[in-house]
């Protein structure tokens, strides 16, 4: 018998962990998930490095070593940061051999500080990449407006992106218009396309939990019988339109030519309502050519009792579209909800920054 995450990778979905540290490097964690619990990549941010920190043993030398040098709180963060994304990326380096470079991918954030400023965003990233050194590692640029331009100028450039914060059709549209860009301007450039992988992050469990409160204030039962039915049918016509946009002109030209389809990433997959199926984010976006990005949590409970009935989004963008049309009727503005969405997703990643400075600056001023 095959396990669940088995089949889901069978059925098309490439299994990313939503987390990283030193321990689970060093420990062999990352690498028994690999072998035992199908994962394929990794995916970080700001939070998840803020927590690994903040247990901290496991980086006490290295903090040790850049306090002595009078490294400042910034440069000792990227310093720490790229030493696991490169140990990481290293350990994934057979799976991304044997996809051919689809999978094997470890992501890096620029600053959400960064989040309104493209050139600052811009500079950032090709200084990742230049610093992690790694053909398999992606930058994580969010999809804000000033991140739009960033990302066509980083995949010009011939640098793998993770697109982040990803949560409306409309945005997510911009997204792959200023991925194909970037992939025009990298073959005008000379750049072997091929190489450039992209994949677009798209939240889903975010979505469900500010829709449902909107749907609880309005308290109608029309409104009450759309509980928990958003997140999922956004990112089902997420996947519509990634059907829809890879299969234009523009997109097939570059396909041709050696250029990758930027895969839809399922995100923010951990169920934030105890009353809902714990794998309810994974059992109901199964596509061929997704990403999965889960908690360790979600990677476990699907992996014990996940049950995979094969594609379970592409028959269904029907009922989506009516999803939405019934959530306008009872009142949900969907643009502002998204917007509210960005906003909150982006002051997040700022405030587990700042929280992560405070650790790193804590723990320099201690060993010195």
């Amino acid at each position: 018998m095959s396990t669940p995450t088995e089949q889901l990778s069978a059925a098309g979905v490439s299994i990313w962990l939503d987390d990283l540290s030193r321990e689970r490097i060093t420990t062999g964690n990352l690498a028994a998930l690999i072998a035992d619990r199908n994962i394929s990549g990794v995916t970080t941010n700001p939070t998840i490095f803020a927590g690994a920190l903040s247990k901290g043993e496991a980086y006490a030398e290295q903090v040790a070593s850049l306090a002595a040098a009078g490294a400042s709180v910034d440069t000792a963060i990227f310093e720490i940061t790229t030493d696991d994304v490169q140990a990481a990326s290293d350990i994934f380096r057979p799976v991304f051999d044997a996809t051919r470079g689809v999978d094997g991918r470890v992501s890096i954030e620029v600053s959400p500080d960064l989040a309104h400023d493209t050139a600052a965003t811009v500079a950032q990233a090709k200084e990742l990449w230049a610093k992690v050194d790694r053909p398999n590692a992606l930058i994580k640029i969010p999809a804000t407006k000033a991140g739009l331009p960033a990302i066509t100028e980083v995949i010009a450039a011939g640098i793998s992106v993770n697109v982040t914060l990803i949560f409306s059709l409309e945005r997510y549209a911009a997204v792959i218009d200023a991925y194909l860009s970037g992939i025009e301007r990298a073959r005008a450039a000379g750049h072997d396309i091929s190489t450039i992988q992209s994949v677009a992050s798209f939240f889903v469990s975010r979505v469900d939990t500010e829709v449902d409160n909107r749907l609880k204030a309005i308290g109608t039962d029309a409104a009450k019988d759309l509980l928990s039915k958003a997140g999922i049918a956004n990112a089902r016509l997420a996947y519509e339109l990634f059907e829809r946009e890879f299969a234009s002109d523009r997109a097939r030209t570059l396909l041709e030519a050696g250029a990758n389809v930027q895969r839809p990433l399922w995100a923010s997959t951990g169920v934030k309502d105890p009353a809902l199926p714990d794998t309810l984010y994974v059992t109901e976006l199964v596509a061929a050519g997704t990403v999965n990005t889960m908690p360790e949590k979600t990677l476990e409970a699907t992996f014990d009792h996940g049950e995979i009935t094969g594609d379970t989004v592409t028959g269904n963008y029907g009922s989506a579209h009516e999803v939405f049309d019934r959530l306008a009727a009872v009142g949900v503005d969907f643009d502002d909800v998204t917007q509210v969405l960005e906003d909150e997703g982006v002051e997040k990643f700022i405030v587990s920054w700042h929280e992560l400075q405070d650790t790193v600056a804590e723990a320099l001023k201690a060993s010195r």
